[in-house]
């Protein structure tokens, strides 16, 4: 059990329906006019609570988000587990197959056109205050590393039961699949979906050849 997981299990039914209401008021608020220009009090009115539902569960806003970057990867993971289960591992033995399941898999994890745009603008502006504030950089760099680390061990255990392997190092294949996504989600809300008039591959394309060029089979020469 993650630590995450501990904590929720830990709150009483109630408690955690409160604090689901209060992220997922904060996701709103924070998408519609930014986390710096959103006050304690507005997310409690979103949300239907006083302030001291607020400081029952988060300390501070900086707090808050990091519970919302928590539940993203939470739910991100476990749908990836999932949908994995379906795949049919016969069907990875060729190319065109591959990448059938690949585009399936991407397209079941990643959440929805609006969800997926309101997560994009809050992370960003998350980052961009990390990058001018050391203190609120521990906690976004602390909750990115352990997201890197539970995303590695599943995706250690899914290659290993499907039969395949990164032909680089686990955190290094990590790094480059995280960069590639965060780059994925803003161009998605920049560019045309067809990768504009240039020709360029949509940004779709981009996270699925990454992958593609990553794996192959378990029994392959590694790469030095």
């Amino acid at each position: 059990m993650t630590t995450a997981e501990h904590a929720t299990s830990a709150r009483s039914p109630r408690r955690e329906r409160t604090r689901e209401r209060l992220l997922d008021a904060a996701l709103d608020v924070f998408a519609e006019v930014g986390m710096q220009a959103t006050s304690i009090e507005a997310v409690c009115e979103a949300a239907g609570f006083t302030r001291g539902a607020f400081y029952s569960n988060f300390a501070s806003k900086e707090e808050l988000f990091v519970a919302l970057m928590q539940r993203d990867a939470n739910s991100q993971l476990g749908t990836l587990e999932q949908v994995v289960e379906t795949v049919d591992v016969d069907a990875l033995a060729t190319p065109e197959g591959f990448r059938a399941a690949l585009r399936s898999v991407i397209a079941t994890v990643r959440p929805d056109g609006g969800a997926r745009r309101q997560w994009c603008l809050v992370a960003a502006e998350f980052e961009l205050l990390a990058l001018r504030d050391p203190a609120v950089a521990e906690l976004y760099l602390t909750e990115r590393r352990r997201v890197r680390a539970e995303l590695a061990t599943v995706l250690d255990r899914i290659l290993s039961e499907l039969g395949l392997r990164f032909v680089l190092d686990m955190p290094t294949a990590v790094d480059l699949l995280m960069a590639a996504e965060d780059a994925e989600s803003r161009a998605a809300l920049l560019e045309r979906p067809a990768g504009g008039a240039d020709g360029a591959t949509p940004p779709a394309g981009r996270l699925e050849a990454l992958v593609d060029l990553l794996l192959a089979p378990q029994g392959d020469r590694p790469t030095t």
